[in-house]
């Protein structure tokens, strides 16, 4: 299947997931380079948009640069500032009980919500490698008692550099079960997360695209977004898993590298 690429590349905007598309853990995937060139040369305004909740935009662009990309950190979007931004509009001031890394943490301080392990507001969970069972079991005890279950993203599933690993939605599953509570998830596909990042950008949605690895978030993000939508075989998802949902994204490319080119072939 060869699938021209003029079209794509009159878009003025890129939205661009990071987890399988730009890299799998700290191993930059291949293209990258190539891709981050295109934009630059092109001048095309472009955002990373990632529902990991583990890294400010300072890291993240420290993480690249480790790898031999020069990105500033005003082109990083999370989940973990889009769920602080949500917070904040729905409970100024308010608290939360906090299961996740300092990306996440950081993030809620900065909007002025504070650390709450008896009474909070909420119970906030992200991505996190250092969960345990007492973590747990607080959450548990304090949505019961009251608090609102927010997570930051629905992702199940993330890539690493050895494979697939548990992400956010796996990981809170325990706490949903235990309470009959299903929590309230801010990242793709949320359209929050989306709306967000347009107006980061100061891009409207028919300039703009959604480029990302997974179906269930980033595709479906996009076109629910009315965004056109950029499938990429390095992460997640296959031409075979590919065949499981009803909807399809506007393009398929091997990866990132591709859309530096005019037209690419993909094997069926």
């Amino acid at each position: 299947m060869i699938t021209e690429l003029n079209e794509i590349h009159r878009k003025s905007a890129f939205i661009c997931d990071m987890d399988g598309v730009i890299y799998h853990g700290n191993r930059l995937l291949p293209g990258v380079p190539e891709f981050v060139k295109w934009l630059s040369d092109n001048n095309k305004d472009f955002l990373f948009l990632t529902n990991s909740s583990e890294r400010a935009p300072r890291e993240l662009a420290q993480k690249l640069g480790r790898m031999g990309l020069n990105i500033t950190e005003d082109h990083f979007y999370t989940s973990a500032l889009a769920t602080a931004s949500f917070l904040a509009s729905q409970c100024p001031g308010g608290s939360v009980y906090v299961i996740g890394e300092p990306g996440l943490v950081n993030a809620l301080y900065d909007v002025g919500l504070s650390m709450n392990d008896y009474n909070p507001d909420y119970v906030v969970f992200g991505e996190t490698r250092s969960l345990s069972y007492e973590k747990i079991e607080r959450a548990v005890d304090l949505v019961l008692k009251g608090a609102k279950l927010i997570g930051t993203n629905p992702d199940v599933t993330a890539p690493g550099e050895r494979g697939i690993i548990p992400a956010c939605s796996a990981l809170i599953s325990p706490i949903e079960l235990a309470t009959s509570r299903k929590a309230y998830y801010v990242g793709k596909p949320n359209p929050l997360m989306m709306r967000h990042a347009l107006k980061k950008l100061g891009a409207d949605r028919a300039d703009a695209a959604i480029i990302g690895d997974r179906m269930d978030t980033d595709i479906i993000a996009g076109i629910e977004s009315e965004l056109d939508t950029v499938l990429v075989l390095s992460g997640v998802t296959s031409l075979e898993t590919l065949q499981n949902f009803p909807y399809r994204p506007r393009y398929i490319l091997n990866g990132v590298g591709d859309l530096s080119k005019d037209e690419v072939e993909i094997g069926e």
